[in-house]
């Protein structure tokens, strides 16, 4: 996965952390989480606020 793939990101995150309130989690906290998911492949420098928001924003879709 790359840093693009939001939506399969959030689906990884919702299915590791499922009693995790996605809107609880901090930006450094989501970033750290999905550098060290196992499928996740990309250079973490390469992130920004604007990924860690769709990817939160996915992940609140997916946990509805």
């Amino acid at each position: 996965m790359k840093w693009i793939d939001s939506r399969d990101i959030a689906i990884a995150l919702a299915d590791q952390r499922p009693d995790v309130d996605p809107l609880t989690v901090s930006f450094p906290d989501l970033m750290k989480w999905v550098v060290a998911l196992e499928e996740f492949d990309d250079d973490p420098e390469h992130c920004g606020e604007k990924i860690l928001e769709a990817i939160q924003m996915a992940w609140i879709e997916e946990a509805d």
